[in-house]
This record gives structure tokens, C-alpha cells and sequence, in this order.
């Protein structure tokens, strides 16, 4: 039976029209995700596109090595130790790295990978808000011959915010035993990493309605007890901010003359920030490498360098 022109035009155009629609419809769904590239780094981040996560090498992870970090040597040897469990095969714990600011949390958990990502550890790096996939990322990790590292940077979580049971979930709160290959590092100015109120110490007293205020104070601390390793950190005495900045001064190059003649410069310098720490000792030692090159090259005359 033969079709008639205009029949076959009208489906052309039906064809057509099915196609575009189709097309419309992938255009809307979430891209697939590239799988894992393990031989790509030696550290990744967790990033998420329209719902859907994956792992993304991190080319250039920070160099800091260990022996870079001074004034810290307790916190050091309490977390390399643990690290070297770890990668051993050996029985190690989480870590919850807690204190001042700009101490060198952070800055110790890279410092570590550095130190043993020829013995197969990695790092996975994983924001706050992405903490609800945290069973996925271990999903990803089970089974592999790598060692591997969640690290969570400064966190900390406010009242009413329940991303943290997630977090409990995957340290020691699942039906599933976590994999042995995978441990978590977080850093947080905060040691319960919850806030914390005076109205929480009063078993009597009515909080938000709540009928027993203190086992909501003990829901909180259930979640820093939950890493097994502590390693508190405290801020710097003047005696220790010198001695990094020297250290940092060092490594741009500046002679020791020029780093005594500057102690002084050194100390405002903190007085300003509000803080002694290695990370105001590392800004001012690259200030200080940044005005002396800049009077080398006759770029500021008298810059009193």
C-alpha cells in the first residue's frame, strides 16, 4: 500500500520532531562522570555537577614537606605515627586535629601525604557540604590496594545543621564496617566541632524545648569521640613566630642580618593580624622577600629594608 506525499511529509516532521525532543531531554540529564584515574595523582578532590559526583586530580598538590613545619614537633610525631600504621597495613585511627588557627593543621595532613605517597597513600579532599556522599566516595575506595585519606578542612557545624550524622555514619556509626584502606583527617578551630552554650551545663534547664538538654549536648560530642586520635594545637609564644618567620625568611633567601634587623617589623606585623601563628609567620616572610626584591631591582628606594 503506497503512502500518499503529504503522509510521508507528515511523518518526516513527526521524526523530526521526536528527535528534537529526544535531543532536549539528554541535554537535561546529568553528564556521566568520569571514572577514578588512580595513576593520574597522588591526591584528588570530590567535585559534584548536577547531582552527580566524582573524583578530580589534583596535579599540583602543596610540596609542604614535614620538615618545613617547626615549633609543632608533639603534633608531628602523634600524626606521622599514626600515618605510618596506616600505610603499613597496621591498625590506626582518625584524626581530629583541633586549635588555633593558622598553627598548622592543615598544613601537617599535606605534609604527610608528601611524606608517604610513595607508600601508596592518597588524600581525598572533601568540603562540608558535600559530606552526604561520603558513603558513595568509600563505595569508590573499597577494595582498592591504595591507602586512603578523607580529608576534611576547618570544619565545624552549626545548630540544626545534620550533615554531621553522615559523617558519624562513616566513622563508626554503620551497619557496614568501614573499609580498612580509608581513614579520615579533619581539622577544626572548634574541638566538639558544634557549638557549644553555657545553657548546655544546665540538665534542669529548658533549652529550645528541649526535655533532656543534656543528652542533646551528648548527641554533639558524640561525633568528635567517634576519631580516635585528638592532636590539639595552640597558638604560637613570640619566642616560636620569630623562629618560623626565620625559618620562612630563610627560604626566600633573605640573609639572617636582614631577618634580626626585622624582628621587630615582625611582631607588629602579628599585632596586627591578631594571631601568631606559622600562617601570619609564612605572609610575612614572603612580605619581607617580596620588599626586598622589589629594592634589589631599584623598584623602592629607601624601603628601610
Amino acid at each position: 500500500m503506497s503512502h500518499s506525499p503529504q503522509r510521508e511529509q507528515l511523518l518526516e516532521q513527526l521524526l523530526t520532531r521526536a528527535e528534537q525532543v529526544l535531543a532536549r531531554f539528554e541535554a537535561s540529564l546529568p553528564p556521566l562522570t568520569p571514572a577514578p584515574d588512580w595513576q593520574a595523582a597522588v591526591a584528588f578532590r570530590w567535585r559534584k555537577t548536577q547531582g552527580r559526583g566524582w573524583l578530580q586530580p589534583v596535579r599540583q598538590p602543596h610540596p609542604i614537606r614535614l620538615a618545613d613545619l617547626d615549633t609543632i614537633d608533639d603534633q608531628k610525631a602523634r600524626i606521622v605515627a599514626n600515618t605510618r600504621q596506616f600505610v603499613a597495613g597496621q591498625p590506626a585511627n582518625n584524626v581530629l586535629l583541633t586549635g588555633a588557627r593558622g598553627c598548622g593543621k592543615s598544613s601537617l595532613v599535606k605534609a604527610v601525604l608528601n611524606e608517604y605517597a610513595a607508600d601508596g597513600l592518597r588524600l581525598i579532599e572533601v568540603d562540608k557540604a558535600d559530606l552526604v556522599d561520603l558513603a558513595d566516595i568509600v563505595d569508590l575506595l573499597d577494595g582498592r590496594p591504595e591507602r586512603f585519606v578523607i580529608f576534611c578542612d576547618d570544619l565545624s557545624f552549626e545548630a540544626g545543621e545534620t550533615a554531621y550524622k553522615a559523617l558519624k555514619s562513616v566513622l563508626d556509626g554503620s551497619v557496614a564496617a568501614p573499609p580498612a584502606n580509608v581513614l579520615i583527617y579533619a581539622t577544626s578551630n572548634r574541638r566538639h566541632l558544634m557549638p557549644e552554650y553555657f545553657s548546655e551545663n544546665l540538665e534542669t534547664t529548658r533549652v529550645d524545648d528541649e526535655i533532656h538538654p543534656g543528652e542533646a549536648t551528648e548527641e554533639k560530642i558524640s561525633l568528635s569521640e567517634r576519631f580516635g586520635l585528638w592532636i590539639s594545637f595552640y597558638p604560637f609564644s613570640q619566642d616560636d613566630y620569630l623562629a618560623v618567620v626565620g625559618r620562612w625568611a630563610r627560604h626566600f633567601g633573605i640573609a639572617d642580618a636582614v631577618i634580626a634587623a626585622h624582628e621587630r617589623d615582625a611582631l607588629n606585623w602579628a599585632l596586627s593580624r591578631g594571631s601568631r601563628s606559622g600562617r601570619v609567620a609564612w605572609q610575612y616572610a614572603r612580605d619581607l622577600a617580596g620588599r626586598s626584591a622589589s629594592k634589589l631591582n631599584g623598584q623602592l628606594p629607601g624601603a628601610g629594608l
